[in-house]
């Protein structure tokens, strides 16, 4: 075995481990003031409203109700944070991970101040937030990046939050297309300034490229 394909074995049992510790919801954040402490790194999860990002989060931990999921876009209206369960975050029992589950952003079907609330919540999270390692904008197979998809992309590039482009619902456009969609995607983000270079695939419904994913989060906790 390589050396090269060793790491990644031993990046993806390490990510399994990770997310096989049961995951609880610990707070929903509507406001700056109301978001936990600074200790353990987080990641976060974007994207638009009907892209499948609660089912994503589920789909990585294994738990199939833990992140609400709704036929209705823009139900997510906090930042909701989960944590590995276990640990009091007192006396430096912190957790290895904090997930938090952004806002979808595009078309919610809420009133327009409450849309602008949340994008502002989100912005000032972005700009603001020392222990944010990593954010995965999740992006519809089908659609590619789309006009507001950019849009997030130019302020995290201004924002200097390092993110990562993750494909979702694969399972919905022919296999043969997505090494070329993956490519595709690659060059649109390679003049990027916080754009991480590798794509990620993904089917919450099939299961793949959750290992990859998982992987991509425990090799950042080495970093």
């Amino acid at each position: 075995m390589s050396e090269a394909q060793d790491k990644a074995n031993r990046l993806i049992e390490k990510g399994r481990l990770l997310f096989a510790q049961g995951w609880v919801f610990i707070r929903g954040v509507p406001a700056m003031k109301f978001l936990p402490p600074e200790g353990p790194l987080e990641i976060a999860f974007a994207g638009r409203s009907n892209v499948g990002k609660s089912s994503l989060i589920n789909a990585i931990i294994g738990q199939k109700g833990l992140a609400r999921t709704s036929n209705t876009p823009g139900r997510t209206q906090e930042l909701n944070y989960f944590v590995p369960d276990g640990h009091s975050g007192e006396n430096g029992d912190l957790p290895p991970l904090a997930i938090v589950d952004m806002p979808g952003y595009g078309f919610a079907e809420a009133p327009k101040e409450q849309v602008d609330a949340w994008t502002r919540l989100v912005f000032d999270y972005l700009r603001g937030r020392t222990t944010l390692k990593r954010v995965y904008v999740l992006i519809d197979a089908r659609h590619g990046v789309k006009k507001n998809d950019a849009e997030v992309l130019d302020l995290l590039d201004r924002a200097a939050v390092s993110y990562q482009i993750v494909l979702t619902k694969i399972d919905k456009i022919k296999a043969a297309g997505i090494p070329r969609l993956m490519e595709e995607t690659a060059q649109a983000i390679k003049k990027r300034a916080a754009a991480y270079p590798q794509i990620l695939a993904t089917s919450s419904e099939k299961g793949a490229g959750l290992d990859e994913l998982r992987a991509a989060v425990a090799l950042l906790l080495e970093e």
